[in-house]
């Protein structure tokens, strides 16, 4: 069996001629995943995944500039825009309790704290507006009700059995 990796990075651009590249971080552990000597999997949309290591790195305009060692000029560089930069799971940081990560809430099927509990549906997106992420539940019939991530609407989450239990404060539905 394949090993899961998880996307950490996007490759955007090319960034001079030395082989180094502009990636916007979808991770909130750039600084660690970006780390010089951090070893990522470089996957573009056609073609087989590089495994890289990272000699340079630094934080400009809101991006990483990374330099991996396995590609020493642009040319060798350029190929690899749009790619996503890739860890495999194992790697992941473990999180505080009550926080979890994007995969872990994907897919999980969502039941009232009402007495006979009801199932909503299943968790199919998460935004990040501003103050708290919101949780899209795509219902049986194709509705979808979105549920702000905060305690007193999200009262369990069991990321095993993939359930959440949620309360439904007036005018949610």
């Amino acid at each position: 069996m394949a090993e899961q990796l998880l996307t950490v990075g996007k490759i955007v651009n090319t960034h001079g001629i030395r082989g180094e590249l502009k990636v916007m971080p979808h991770t909130d552990f750039a600084e660690q995943r970006f780390a010089v000597k951090s070893k990522l999997h470089v996957v573009p949309d056609k073609g087989n995944a590089l495994q890289v290591t990272v000699e340079t790195s630094r934080f400009h305009k809101n991006m990483y500039v990374l330099k991996f060692k396995e590609l020493q000029n642009i040319n060798e560089a350029e190929k690899y825009k749009g790619a996503l930069l890739k860890i495999p799971a194992e790697m992941q940081e473990d999180l505080p309790d009550n926080e979890y990560y994007f995969h872990e809430i994907i897919g999980c099927k969502v039941w009232t704290d009402d007495e006979p509990a009801e199932e909503l549906g299943t968790v199919s997106e998460i935004l990040t507006p501003g103050a708290n992420d919101v949780w899209v539940v795509k219902t049986p019939k194709g509705k979808e009700i979105l549920l702000p991530a905060i305690p007193d609407v999200v009262l369990d989450v069991n990321k095993e059995e993939k359930l959440i239990r949620v309360h439904l404060m007036e005018g949610l539905i």
